[in-house]
């Protein structure tokens, strides 16, 4: 049985070489902040959204990146409870957490 999943979450969780000059989201605590966002939305009793981690979104410098498909949501994601509340009250089916937008 295959499941359908009304949105996808993947959150960056790509480690550079420290010796690249780029900045990278596993530095930054993202696989961590991906397992918490998971079991917080499971918690949540969220079952028709799935929650991946991903290579590299190319956006690791603006902070721990998350792309929402798809609706082509972009998240920036502090390390902390506060967002990843908001971040899953999205996932439950509100509105965008505006306060956590990835700027272009």
């Amino acid at each position: 049985m295959t499941e359908e999943f009304r949105l996808h979450a993947f959150v960056c969780t790509n480690q550079r070489d420290p010796s690249k000059p780029r900045e990278c989201c596993a530095a930054k605590n993202s696989l961590d902040l991906m397992g918490r966002l998971k079991r917080a939305a499971r918690a949540a009793g969220i079952k028709d959204v799935r929650v991946n981690k991903a290579g590299c979104l190319d956006r690791c410098e603006q902070g721990i990146s998350c792309v929402v498909y798809p609706h082509g949501i972009w998240y920036t994601i502090p390390d902390d409870d506060e967002a990843i509340a908001r971040i899953v009250e999205h996932l439950a089916g509100g509105e965008p957490a505006n306060e956590f937008l990835m700027g272009e």
